[in-house]
């Protein structure tokens, strides 16, 4: 499999601001999306543990930006 390439929150916020076309896929545990304040307008959230299962969720026609900690 080839690496992803990585982008900074910085960067993703400044795509977000431009109205680039994409999907964020949080990855987090429902734990950490519980602890913390930061949600991402329109982000699919699904624990990483459980992508395979919700890959149907996710669009094919864009770009996919995965968020995790």
């Amino acid at each position: 499999m080839v690496d992803a390439p990585r982008i900074t929150a910085q960067e993703l916020k400044k795509r977000m601001d431009a109205g680039e076309d994409f999907t964020v896929i949080d990855t987090r545990n429902p734990q950490a999306w519980a602890e913390s304040d930061t949600v991402i307008p329109e982000a699919i959230r699904v624990p990483l543990d459980e992508l395979e299962q919700n890959l149907a969720r996710i669009p094919k026609s864009r770009s996919v930006v995965a968020y995790c900690t």
